[in-house]
């Protein structure tokens, strides 16, 4: 994968989650066993709605013509502005791609669900919380199958399988594309897990507003310092921001999703999510080349929506 390397007994603190919005998203009730429903706005709303989705589309034709996305390499793209509530974009937001490291962040809350479920005797220990950094900040494929194991171990002996089942249970409205059917191994060389960009944003969304299990913790590790491709090597963004995020690398697969939290003038957070995927047909044989291109292309694209929310908000 990579190649760089709210509940009691949260250990990282984070700014006070944003208002849930009942009128961008549906949300249903009779949540089962602690799962959560969630919809969001469809691409034709998003496409009628704003100027962004179009500006993204254009970008990305341009990107196509210059050769930094080539024809076998499909795309998708989601932005959701917590403060207008709404969808911005939505761009094949549906479409089940190779996840590779964007699913760290699904394992540590399926840890989490398994900590919470009835009789437990999973514990959210110092040593566990190690093992999530390593994971999360430092993409560790070593680490996330030793989580993937212990929440197999909890659930059945499902094998990688019980990550998934453990994410449906829980919060089957949130993981409707998401697809997770084998470890990660040492090289990284997985293709078979797979999640949309829809669910990202559903997972994103649903941290923000704590209704999930250690969201503030989870949120926290994902705000740890890494090689992000949403804010670092994006000139017309400052350095100040705060990401949440985890990137996704394969010789297949070039991908980042995130929560950029921004401040406008009076000081006020204007946060909104990112999720960019560009996946490929087949193995590149220059994967240092191939991926540097994309991560460069995933860069003009959150440039632009930076360019867009700075306008739109009045960003600082």
């Amino acid at each position: 994968m990579d190649k760089h390397g709210a509940g009691a007994g949260n250990m990282v603190g984070l700014p006070a989650a944003q208002t849930l919005d009942r009128r961008g998203f549906l949300i249903t009730g009779g949540l089962a066993a602690g799962g959560l429903l969630l919809g969001l706005p469809g691409q034709a709303a998003a496409a009628r709605g704003n100027t962004l989705q179009g500006q993204v589309v254009s970008l990305v034709k341009r990107m196509r013509a210059e050769g930094l996305i080539r024809s076998d390499e499909k795309t998708s793209w989601s932005v959701y502005d917590f403060t207008g509530r709404k969808k911005l974009v939505s761009i094949n937001e549906d479409l089940p791609r190779q996840a590779a490291s964007m699913m760290k962040p699904f394992v540590a809350q399926a840890v989490f669900y398994t900590t919470k479920q009835r009789g437990s005797k999973l514990r959210y220990t110092g040593s566990i919380r190690d093992t999530m950094e390593a994971m999360i900040r430092n993409s560790s494929n070593t680490a996330t199958t030793e989580l993937m194991q212990i929440v197999s171990r909890y659930n059945g002996n499902a094998g990688p399988r019980a990550t998934e089942l453990v994410l449906k249970r829980n919060a089957p409205g949130i993981f409707q594309q998401t697809s997770i059917v084998e470890y990660i191994p040492a090289n990284g060389r997985t293709y078979r897990n797979q999640a949309s960009a829809r669910d990202y944003s559903r997972f994103l969304f649903a941290l923000w507003n704590e209704q999930t299990p250690y969201a503030r913790e989870l949120l926290g590790l994902m705000a740890l310092p890494n090689h992000d491709r949403i804010t670092r090597g994006v000139s017309s963004m400052p350095s100040n921001l705060r990401v949440y995020d985890k990137t996704g690398s394969t010789a297949r697969l070039c991908g980042n999703m995130g929560i950029i939290e921004c401040r406008d003038r009076r000081g006020r957070p204007r946060p909104y999510t990112f999720i960019g995927i560009i996946e490929k047909g087949s193995r590149t044989q220059y994967y240092g080349r191939w991926i540097t291109n994309r991560s460069d292309a995933m860069r003009r694209v959150s440039g632009l929506v930076y360019d867009y929310m700075r306008a739109e908000h009045r960003l600082a």
